[in-house]
């Protein structure tokens, strides 16, 4: 199992959360990762050559990562803003490659599922660093009942 991590630790290893909202939401857990998380499943980690969508290539490019989403209903949108009747995901990049999803939460906060640790709720440049790198590409799909 993966080990807990404070506040403290988390905020050594994602600095930009020290000026920002967070919260840890969730016990580590490694059956699932960002990937999974943002596209609502658990239970498996989302990745290429591991589980992936036979609508993606199994690469790790922006573009079968939104085909990827695209299997599970999400469209490109311009941007990150709360937007009613929709939910949405923002991909981080860093050097041009996709590294980290996020899952926008009702009050417009964002989830995460860092890795095989804990699940946190986070400003949206919250995990911006070296880790993740930056947001970089929203996505949007009609809000699924009782969310």
């Amino acid at each position: 199992m993966a080990p807990q991590l404070s506040e403290a630790e988390l905020v050594a290893i994602f600095p930009s959360l020290a000026n920002s909202k967070f919260a840890i939401t969730s016990e580590p857990d490694e059956e699932y990762n960002c990937i999974a998380w943002a596209a609502g499943e658990q239970g498996k980690w989302w990745w290429p050559g591991r589980f992936w969508p036979k609508e993606a290539p199994p690469v790790d490019t922006r573009l079968a990562f939104i085909k990827a989403f695209k299997s599970k209903g999400y469209e490109v949108c311009d941007n990150g803003e709360l937007e009613p009747g929709y939910e949405k995901i923002c991909l981080y990049e860093k050097q041009g490659r996709p590294k980290h999803a996020a899952r926008q939460l009702l009050d417009g906060m964002w989830t995460s599922k860092l890795g095989m640790s804990h699940d946190i709720s986070h400003e949206l440049h919250g995990l911006t660093g070296k880790q993740y790198g930056k947001p970089s590409l929203f996505m949007r799909r009609p809000q699924r009942c009782g969310l």
